[in-house]
């Protein structure tokens, strides 16, 4: 009979939990605020006290300027500004043309790096909301990273009633450029839909829950527990599609279709109904593919020309 081969990894000491990384993303800005009123909360067990290395989680307001204005940004957006930030000069960022995020990428890093140094966190969890009816996501760099992919299996079976995916970008560590990417693991924990710069009770609700989920599953790996393998279903992002815009303006000409608003994670099949313009036209899927579209119409991706993207499925084995 064949037996599966044990792996012991490192325990995980140094758990970063962040809010406000998009300051108008409010569920987690006042969970991280909940965590901070008390030195010892619901979100620590007192049993760490009696572990010989206890548990230490950081409790992060990313962007403070931006949290006090309600905005995703003040001048540029934080969860986009870690790629370089190992090469940055520490001299080239005090001017006052400097983006106040590249300054504040500088200092977080300082404070959960260095990124892709031994002295980083161990595990970054950043708190994110989305306008699109997503559920409950967990956005990771990796698609096999052992710490990352049983903690959502993890938080699959403590929290059955919610939707939940786990969703795999392909870029490389030198290229990953959000803040959980400074951590030795790191996810996003997104959970939609939930306007911009409103709170939603169950909407924070299930992020706390969920972080609490996770920083479970941290002590009982911490405590030795043994974990079987599993499968768990991984959605790679393929590519993102633009709104249909005009050549000269560049304004957009058309939403999305009604059969697809609201229907994330729902297969796009080729000549499904994609867009309607804004004189009645239906636009189709010119894909050669059926693809999982997320990020459906989500409020803060027009700025950035996207309008879903786009992952193919898979099951991954643990």
């Amino acid at each position: 009979m064949e037996v599966d081969e044990v792996v012991c990894l490192p325990r995980l000491s140094r758990v970063a939990v962040c809010g406000g990384t998009h300051g108008n993303e409010l569920s987690g800005v006042y969970l991280v605020r909940e965590l901070l009123k008390v030195k010892k909360g619901v979100m620590e067990k007192e049993e760490e006290q009696e572990e010989e290395e206890p548990l230490s989680v950081l409790k992060v307001l990313s962007n403070p300027r931006a949290m006090q204005q309600c905005r995703r940004y003040v001048d540029t957006d934080l969860n986009r500004c870690f790629t370089h930030i190992v090469s940055l000069s520490p001299s080239g960022l005090t001017s006052g043309t400097v983006p106040y995020e590249m300054i504040r990428s500088r200092e977080l890093n300082a404070m959960l790096g260095p990124k892709g140094r031994s002295g980083a966190v161990d595990l970054v969890c950043d708190l994110h909301n989305t306008t699109a009816n997503m559920g409950l996501c967990l956005i990771a760099y990796s698609d096999c990273d052992w710490i990352c992919l049983h903690i959502f299996r993890h938080l699959q079976r403590k929290m059955p009633d919610i939707p939940m995916r786990y969703i795999h970008f392909e870029v490389s560590n030198k290229e990953s450029y959000s803040l959980d990417s400074v951590g030795k693991h790191g996810f996003a924990m997104e959970i939609g839909p939930q306007p911009h710069g409103v709170a939603r009770s169950t909407v924070y609700t299930a992020m706390k829950a969920g972080v609490q989920h996770m920083l479970d599953w941290v002590c009982f790996f911490n405590s030795g527990t043994l974990f079987e393998g599993e499968s768990v279903d991984v959605f790679t992002m393929i590519k993102h599609i633009d709104y249909p815009r005009d050549s000269e303006t560049r304004n957009i000409t058309a939403a999305v279709h009604p059969h697809l608003q609201d229907r994330d994670f729902c297969p796009l099949h080729p000549e499904d109904p994609l867009f309607q313009t804004f004189s009645g036209e239906t636009l189709r899927y010119k894909g050669n593919e059926p693809l999982y579209p997320f990020f459906i119409n989500e409020c803060a991706y027009y700025e950035k020309g996207i309008a879903l993207s786009l992952a193919r499925k898979r099951r991954n084995q643990l």
